[in-house]
């Protein structure tokens, strides 16, 4: 199908080969180069459509966004274009990061605007909530970890989104990125206010965004960085209760949102959340790095930095999101950025390193535990914990059956713990060294930095399972059920992934070299066979 742009058109359905709109007239092949296939949204400030760019080898996809005045008046057009000018350059610039669209082009066409950005292919945040249900305590955790970087980085260039919410962060299929769409110049409007002494018509302010994910400085004009912060707060909110702000209740003294009698998440994530939605501006984060900082995700750090690093134009350097667009530089070490990420990361492992010193000081009393780390088969630490909780297998089932999920740090090694349903667990730096857990339930399971040494896993259920920085060396994991595991600096040597499902797992071709597998192990892109 090819879809007429014209805003007046009564039927802009059109057959596929057709050159000019059957109902107005208009031609339908815009700029000579863009065959608009379908509408993708509509709003206030103009619509969306996904097109066919055929000016390029196999008609990729793109997404076109048209601005459209609300009146043509010479002044208000010029506004419009200098606004358009200004957004477009933002984007531009925005969309050098890899969880952007890129901007690909921008033109004005009889008085209409249009941005031209890469189309991302995926499922909107609030989609995968309605297909897959609410997110696990950890699910939101590695959600903040994807976001709060880019949050940063957008902040760092002086743009504020404004509109951050679940239907505009999308899990790209390619590479099962978080991306965040929806920037940019349709967000602001034009209209033919009353004009004032100089004859000149007002030019609005920038959108609201939508209610209840927007906080109260932002629903009054003045938004600010910390505005973006309570709309990912509201977001993972959403993430925990499939809720939407109009679907809950607030205080009506304080105007707060009332959320935390419908979650089941820890004290530590409550008071981060709390803090990121607080009503008062001055009371609330004022950056991601802070929220970084507070919620202390250490396991992905590393990470994290790593994905602050942008090409440069010649693709032969990288640089780090704080510097200038003209100041490419070579920056393969995270520390090497002197705020962000890097910043929190070295702030988060010296705090951790002076406690682990100060527990290895009361260790002839028998306070505290002491902390080793190892390096495993990648090259990365590994941390091993001496834990003084023990727990035997009827006390840890009984305490689940009673609504615990939280056995991190806990001596769980050696238990029988066969067929067990123990999904959406909290078992981060626990030790499960020759643990039983054949054919155990353990979805949504947070194993980061735990001990699974020679574990028998083998055909469980570890889907959607954290395994970033876990020791699986010798672990028995044949027919187990890996798909959407995060498996990153894992270490796997001698694991045996005979028959295991491992589609959409994070997890490197190296990795799975240091593992046993078999032509029947299903590959991260869905297709069995051997390396």
């Amino acid at each position: 199908m090819s879809y007429c742009l014209n805003p007046t058109c009564s039927n802009p359905e059109n057959l596929v080969y057709s050159q000019r709109c059957e109902s107005c007239g208009s031609q339908l092949l815009l700029r000579d180069r863009y065959q608009v296939i379908k509408p993708l949204g509509q709003g206030g400030f103009g619509a969306t459509f996904l097109a066919n760019d055929q000016g390029l080898p196999g008609e990729p996809s793109c997404v076109i966004k048209q601005l459209r005045p609300s009146g043509s008046a010479p002044h208000v057009l010029q506004m419009a274009r200098e606004l358009f000018e200004r957004e477009a350059k933002t984007l531009g610039k925005i969309g050098n990061h890899p969880q952007v669209p890129r901007l690909l082009d921008y033109f004005e066409d009889h008085e209409q605007f249009y941005l031209v950005q890469e189309y991302i292919s995926g499922d909107t945040l609030q989609e995968e909530v309605k297909l897959n249900g609410i997110l696990s305590e950890t699910g939101v955790k590695q959600f903040l970890s994807e976001t709060l970087p880019l949050l940063q980085y957008i902040h760092d260039q002086k743009v504020i989104h404004r509109d951050i919410k679940p239907a505009n962060l999308i899990r790209r299929t390619q590479d099962a990125r978080m991306v965040l769409i929806d920037f940019g110049a349709v967000k602001n409007q034009i209209s033919q206010g009353a004009t004032g002494p100089s004859g000149q018509t007002a030019l609005t302010a920038y959108a609201i965004g939508t209610p209840g994910f927007a906080p109260p400085e932002q629903m009054a004009m003045r938004p600010v960085y910390a505005s973006d912060i309570y709309a990912l707060g509201v977001t993972c909110i959403y993430l925990l209760t499939t809720k939407t702000p109009k679907d809950l209740d607030y205080n009506p003294n304080t105007g707060e949102m009332m959320w935390e009698q419908l979650v089941q998440v820890s004290d530590h994530l409550g008071n981060v959340l709390r803090k990121m939605l607080e009503v008062s501006v001055r009371n609330r984060y004022q950056s991601a790095a802070e929220v970084l900082r507070a919620l202390e995700i250490e396991p992905y750090l590393d990470s994290l930095a790593k994905g602050l690093l942008i090409k440069s134009d010649h693709g032969s350097k990288e640089r780090t999101h704080n510097h200038l667009e003209n100041s490419a530089v070579l920056c393969n070490n995270p520390a090497a950025t002197n705020t962000g990420v890097a910043q929190v990361a070295a702030a988060i492992r010296a705090r951790r390193a002076k406690a682990a010193e100060a527990a290895g000081s009361h260790q002839g009393s028998g306070m505290g535990k002491s902390t080793t780390f190892s390096s495993n088969s990648n090259g990365s630490q590994v941390q091993n914990s001496k834990v003084g909780r023990k727990l035997d297998t009827q006390g840890l089932l009984t305490a689940y059956l009673k609504g615990r999920r939280d056995f991190a740090l806990h001596n769980l090694n050696l238990l029988n713990l066969q067929g067990a349903d123990l999904s959406q667990t909290n078992f981060h730096s626990a030790q499960l060294q020759k643990t039983n857990l054949q054919g155990a339930n353990l979805h949504n399971s947070d194993f980061g930095r735990a001990s699974l040494t020679r574990a028998n896993l083998k055909d469980a259920n570890l889907s959607k399972a954290y395994f970033n920085h876990a020791d699986l060396e010798g672990a028995d994991l044949r027919g187990a059920d890996l798909s959407n595991a995060y498996l990153s600096n894992a270490n796997l040597r001698g694991a045996n992934l005979c028959g295991a499902n491992l589609t959409s797992a994070k997890i490197s071709d190296e990795q799975l070299a240091l593992a046993k597998t078999n032509w029947m192990t299903v590959r991260p892109n869905g297709k069995r066979g051997l390396l």
